[in-house]
């Protein structure tokens, strides 16, 4: 049976919107939940991996309720977080209030035509965003436009990993865990049955390395976390 959740095309956006609309309420503690606090040390290994700098203004696409935004801001970055559910943005605005951070803006919109100039940021991250997005190649071309030569981009994703009784486990693990999680939060399991639904269209991080290589990003890389089952690519727009 089709997620409710997951249609391609030009549709998807509004699914999407709908599915975070749902979830946000819960949305941070189901993370806490499925990953086993893991999803944590994910997000602090790609902020090591950015190397922040007091000052440089920082991007977070796809926001959600801030996390890595909140991360970038500590680190002393000037940080704006982008995100096209306003349930979500909400979220983050509430964890702000109770928040002692550094300076962090959180604006509305669309990943695939972000409302910001071009050249303007010195790191640009995405956290569970990609898999999301209606088209991967458009998303990422946006990404490439707001960071500054010089700039870092980096995206934290669900991976598929190359080892097939590892990735059988994963995906078994997505199909009748992740779900029930969902049905017990969210009163619907299709909310977190789309996780699996979305992982299985979505190119992987080998892809997306590859992606980021025709956009001519320099010093491509790919961070396997839990065994490629999460991952970090990462890139640097040419000087």
């Amino acid at each position: 049976m089709a997620n409710k959740f997951y249609v391609p095309g030009a549709a998807r956006a509004q699914r999407v919107s709908d599915l975070f609309a749902r979830i946000a309420p819960r949305y941070d503690l189901i993370n806490d939940l499925q990953s086993l606090g893991l999803h944590r040390r994910w997000k602090h290994r790609l902020l090591r991996l950015a190397d922040v700098r007091a000052g440089e203004r920082a991007l977070d696409v796809c926001c959600g309720t801030g996390d890595l935004s909140f991360a970038l801001a500590s680190a002393g970055a000037r940080v704006t977080g982008v995100d096209f559910s306003a349930p979500m943005l909400a979220a983050a605005r509430r964890r702000q209030e109770t928040r002692r951070t550094g300076s962090v803006e959180f604006v509305l919109g669309d990943s695939l035509q972000l409302p910001l100039p071009d050249d303007a940021f010195d790191v640009v991250t995405i956290g569970y965003g990609l898999r999301n997005l209606a088209d991967l190649e458009r998303g990422l071309a946006e990404l490439h436009r707001v960071t500054r030569p010089g700039g870092r981009i980096l995206a934290l994703d669900f991976g598929k990993p190359t080892n097939a009784l590892w990735r059988a486990c994963y995906f078994g693990y997505l199909r009748w865990i992740i779900p029930a999680l969902g049905k017990m939060f969210c009163g619907d399991a299709q909310t977190h049955a789309y996780i699996l639904e979305s992982l299985q269209h979505y190119p992987g991080q080998h892809a997306v390395a590859e992606l980021m290589r025709r956009l001519h990003l320099t010093n491509v890389q790919i961070v396997n976390l839990l065994g490629g089952a999460m991952s970090i690519n990462y890139g640097e727009k040419p000087v």
